[in-house]
């Protein structure tokens, strides 16, 4: 909990020395961007992973908007501060953004034992981009339709049943655990490198049940080797309205997967303001939107304010799930 307040306070120190800061940016600063080079944006994770695909997207409309070149840098590692790091290591000059998650952006600080940057102050906060739901799935085989029989099942076998995640620390595993917690049940924990290698688990029954990206549950429903059974966000999701939520089925658990748009901090203030705006514009684009309702993301956009309000809540929902699991990474 000291973790948690401490980050809070650096927060809002870091907030208002960025506020201070931005009355020093010349004007001409920022109509001049971009002009010189390249626009870097950096996904912490690899080719084909959610934050690449938004990232493409996202510097598709970019390069169109402002007539400048904007290239995706993809550096996978560390649970995603491998990438993280290295924007807010760059340059403040807006010619290095980064497309991240909850984990980079906060939850890391305690899971981690010590992050190479500090996400509380060295990060501007451009922009909220999209959501994108999770999935509560169990191989048919396991006999259950609904959350409240998986959950007698598993009581009357305490520990009989494994489930899969897409590794230590990762969102899957958090909301496993504290859908444990939340039902007083016992699952051992099996973690995967991948979301492709966690279905795969799934489906030959090495473990019976996950919480994964919707998206990659959705495709084998039709042939019936997996079922869903809840979504693990607030609401139900407009591209799953059949399948209810989590907290609807009695288990008060919500574990939503986001990204935001990122630059170091003490980038210039015009410039998160124009790229924010271009954001803005950009997921209310139909042709935007088509692309991501393929993969079952939602726009999300939002400024500096609710980015941060995002992170707090992610901080406050997980702390204590790490806490009582006794989840580490290293």
């Amino acid at each position: 909990m000291r973790l948690v307040q401490a980050f809070r306070g650096r927060f809002l120190a870091c907030i208002l020395v960025m506020v201070m800061g931005a009355g020093l940016v010349t004007p001409s600063f920022a109509q001049d961007w971009p002009s010189r080079q390249a626009v870097k944006i950096v996904v912490p994770f690899g080719p084909g992973s959610t934050p690449d695909l938004v990232a493409r997207l996202m510097a598709d409309h970019f390069q169109k908007t402002f007539g400048q070149a904007f290239v995706v840098e993809n550096k996978p590692g560390a649970g995603g501060n491998r990438g993280t790091d290295a924007v807010a290591k760059a340059e403040p000059d807006g010619y290095t953004l980064g497309v991240s998650i909850g984990g980079p952006l906060g939850i890391n600080a305690i899971l981690f034992g010590n992050l190479p940057y500090d996400p509380a102050k060295d990060f501007a906060f451009i922009s909220l981009l999209v959501t994108q739901p999770s999935a509560l799935a169990v191989n048919t085989a396991l006999g259950v339709s609904s959350v409240s029989e998986l959950i007698a099942l598993l009581k009357q076998n305490p520990g009989k049943y494994n489930y899969a995640s897409i590794g230590n620390g990762s969102l899957s595993q958090l909301a496993m655990e504290a859908i444990r917690l939340a039902s007083g049940t016992e699952i051992t924990h099996i973690p995967y490198q991948s979301s492709p290698a966690a279905v795969t688990a799934l489906i030959q029954n090495d473990a019976q049940m996950a919480c994964l990206p919707a998206i990659s549950i959705t495709p084998l429903v039709a042939t019936k080797p997996v079922r869903i059974l809840a979504v693990s966000t607030a609401k139900r999701s407009p591209f799953l309205p059949d399948v209810p939520t989590l907290k609807e089925q009695g288990i008060d658990v919500e574990a939503e997967a986001w990204n935001g748009l990122i630059a170091p901090a003490a980038t210039p203030e015009p410039i998160v303001q124009k790229l924010r705006a271009a954001t803005a514009e950009a997921l209310a684009l139909p042709a935007v939107r088509e692309k991501l309702a393929v993969q079952l993301m939602e726009p999300i956009p939002g400024d500096a304010a609710q980015f941060r309000a995002r992170i707090e809540a992610d901080l406050a929902r997980w702390a204590p799930v790490i806490r009582e699991a006794k989840i580490q990474v290293n």
